[in-house]
């Protein structure tokens, strides 16, 4: 209990003055099986691939043609963009555990990491209700549409889903950095996350346990909330369609949405409030918003959507002339 006692000096200098405290955190990865290294690389290094192949593809091409300037693509294009930044903030060093016997990563280095992580995946809750928003205008109330999904609505939601992100990066990271970290640096994960690095710590972590139960608690009920009764009266609409092909697309559209958000929701719930699970579930949970969801958004989201393919279409047309002529 002494460590309370300490002056509250930078963390840099008092890190440096005294051997004890600890410099630089090693990551532990997915699984110390030595059998599964190599392919474990492979496959993630894969999807990494896919993830930033199709999430800059799809913001390239909604940059490229103005017909896709619309509320509905300036949240995908947003989307995109924070899933290809999230899964740069994670998957490299993930990588690297699996081909290095060590995989250390500097204390400023963590921290950074830890406040990057906390931004983007914070901002995509946000920006996943704002998208679901923008679906429940269109749907309920498609005449007032071009009113209410304005461009300055539209720029205040994004605005805000990056501020709600930042204020709870900020928290979770200013909290981090009050912990003392003494001999025990090894991080029971593949990259620097809240919960593997409160196991760390040799000074009370109550506080930071109360801040990630409200923090979360918020930015997962009021998300969840929002999305669940948009799509309520999504479904009320849809019911009353008449036209069968029609609805049918309209469901098609919602479930693949719906499940995107299910998996990208349930697996953070999982991951922050299940306090009575392992952290190896912790782990397998996590791999599917660090990974699987950024690498899917994509194709639920864009790919099987028709104004895409053919502005894809044109794209491949105007470099397929280029080359001719």
């Amino acid at each position: 209990m002494k460590y309370f006692c300490l002056p509250r000096f930078s963390m840099i200098s008092m890190l440096t003055g005294n051997g004890s405290f600890v410099t630089e955190f090693v990551l532990a990865g997915l699984t110390d099986r030595p059998e599964l290294q190599l392919p474990l690389f492979y496959l993630f290094l894969i999807i990494y691939i896919i993830t930033v192949v199709g999430n800059l593809g799809l913001i390239i091409l909604i940059g490229l043609n103005p017909h896709l300037y619309t509320p509905m693509y300036y949240f995908l294009f947003n989307l995109s963009f924070i899933d290809l930044c999230y899964s740069s903030v994670s998957s490299p060093k993930m990588l690297m555990n699996f081909v290095f016997e060590k995989n250390s990563i500097s204390y400023e280095g963590c921290m950074t990491q830890l406040f990057f992580f906390l931004f983007f995946v914070i901002s995509e809750c946000y920006m996943l209700t704002s998208m679901a928003y923008d679906r429940y205008v269109a749907i309920c109330n498609p005449l007032l549409y071009k009113v209410t999904m304005s461009p300055q609505v539209c720029s205040m939601l994004s605005f805000a889903s990056y501020g709600m992100a930042f204020a709870g990066a900020s928290a979770h990271t200013g909290c981090m950095l009050q912990l003392i970290f003494c001999n025990a640096n090894v991080i029971n994960f593949y990259l620097c996350d809240i919960l593997p690095l409160l196991q760390l710590s040799c000074t009370s972590t109550y506080v930071n346990e109360v801040v990630v139960l409200i923090v979360v608690g918020i930015n997962i009920t009021v998300p969840s909330f929002t999305i669940l009764i948009s799509y309520v009266f999504i479904l009320a609409n849809i019911l009353n369609i008449k036209s069968t092909q029609g609805r049918s697309k309209a469901f098609s559209t919602c479930s693949s949405h719906i499940m995107a958000i299910s998996l990208f929701f349930g697996s953070g719930a999982f991951m922050y409030l299940n306090h009575s699970g392992s952290m190896d579930q912790g782990k397998i949970s996590s791999v599917f918003y660090t990974n699987v969801v950024p690498m899917f958004n994509p194709l639920i989201y864009s790919l099987r959507n028709k104004d895409v393919k053919i502005a894809l279409k044109k794209v491949m047309m105007r470099v397929h002339s280029r080359f001719i002529s």
